[in-house]
């Protein structure tokens, strides 16, 4: 799916770890605030 700058993005969930701490984000929790969404393809990659 694609969206285009400044289009309201889907609601989604992902699991997420911070040191040893697991964990899961929730883009819907940050509702009224300005968030931006970074993805790494090629992380952890040997390209």
């Amino acid at each position: 799916m694609a969206l285009k700058a400044g289009e309201t993005a889907p609601d989604f969930k992902l699991s997420s770890m911070t040191g040893n701490q697991k964990g899961e984000f929730q883009l819907s929790s940050y509702k009224g605030k300005n968030v931006v969404i970074f993805f790494y393809a090629l992380d952890f990659t040997p390209v």
